[in-house]
Parts: structure tokens; C-alpha cells; sequence
């Protein structure tokens, strides 16, 4: 079941994305790190009401943020649609003990979906440049990978912006 996520989810999120940068870590993909993404981050998100949980049998499992905020980071990207009526995608997440199961699949259907009920034009995200399984994933999702960006308070190496235009047929 997906759900968004409550204040009183703070914890089990914080764990989730904590195993899962550990993993990145010890796989050599230093997209994650022990700040990112904090507690405070993940309030905030709760906050906004733009984060969502994926639960099996009780147990939160994965997380995914929705928000219509585009980080300073994207102001020069040269996206495939106009800079309105976007959706942007942040901390897709899957506890490591539930990855490779389609858990992940699963958040983004529901993302798309979301997308489209809600009339947006396109989906943002971005994946660190030294995780080609992400870009494998989102590739194959028919999102379109654009631009390089930094975000120096997670990296040294660049991130890839990704687009899937929701008004593309095909």
C-alpha cells in the first residue's frame, strides 16, 4: 500500500534511507552520505506533505518524494517541456532487503500515475552519475536523460537530469 508518509513514520524513513546509503556506500556510489538526507530533511518533507511511503504487511519498505518544487540546482537546465505544471521525483528509496523485487517499480508506477491524474506535464528527477543501475532503471522507464548538475554538499562527481514528457505518445 502507498500512502503518504506521517510525522510519525520520521524514524523508520530515517532507517530506510540510512541502510540504503550505507549499501551505496559500500557498493563505491557515494550519492548518499551520513547528511544526506538527514532527518530534517525528511521532516520537511513530511512537512510539505510531499513524501510517500510504500508499506508491505505493515512494515514501511520504500519512499518516494513528489513535490512541484524544482531545486535551484535545475534553474539552467534545458528541459524537454516549459518550466510549469512539473512533477519532481526525490529519495526513491527501497530498504536493501526488499530491493531487486519490483518495490521500486512499484513507487514509480504510482508516481507516473499520480502524474498524470493530476494533469502534470512531465517528470523531473536527477541520479548520480556513478549509478548505472539508476540509469538503467529510469532509461527504461522512457525518461530521457539531459543535463549534468553538482551537488556539492553530496559530491564531488555530477548528477544526471532525467524527463519523461507525460504528453509524448509513444
Amino acid at each position: 500500500m502507498i500512502k503518504k508518509a506521517l510525522i510519525s513514520d520520521l524514524e523508520p524513513l530515517y532507517s530506510i534511507t540510512k541502510s540504503c546509503a550505507k549499501q551505496m556506500i559500500e557498493n563505491g556510489i557515494f550519492q548518499w552520505s551520513e547528511d544526506y538526507p538527514s532527518k530534517k530533511i525528511l521532516q520537511k518533507d513530511i512537512d510539505l506533505q510531499q513524501i510517500w511511503k510504500l508499506e508491505e504487511q505493515g512494515t514501511i519498505i520504500g519512499i518516494i518524494v513528489l513535490t512541484e518544487i524544482e531545486d535551484h540546482e535545475y534553474k539552467d537546465v534545458k528541459w524537454l517541456t516549459k518550466n510549469t505544471n512539473n512533477l519532481y521525483i526525490h529519495r526513491l528509496a527501497i530498504k536493501p532487503e526488499f530491493q531487486r523485487k519490483g518495490y521500486a517499480q512499484k513507487l514509480m508506477n504510482f508516481a507516473e500515475n499520480y502524474a498524470l491524474k493530476n494533469n502534470y506535464s512531465s517528470i523531473r528527477l536527477d541520479t548520480f552519475s556513478k549509478n548505472k543501475r539508476n540509469q538503467k532503471f529510469y532509461k527504461k522507464r522512457n525518461y530521457k536523460k539531459l543535463e549534468t548538475i553538482y551537488f556539492y554538499n553530496q559530491s564531488k562527481f555530477p548528477f544526471y537530469c532525467f524527463e519523461k514528457d507525460l504528453n509524448e505518445k509513444g
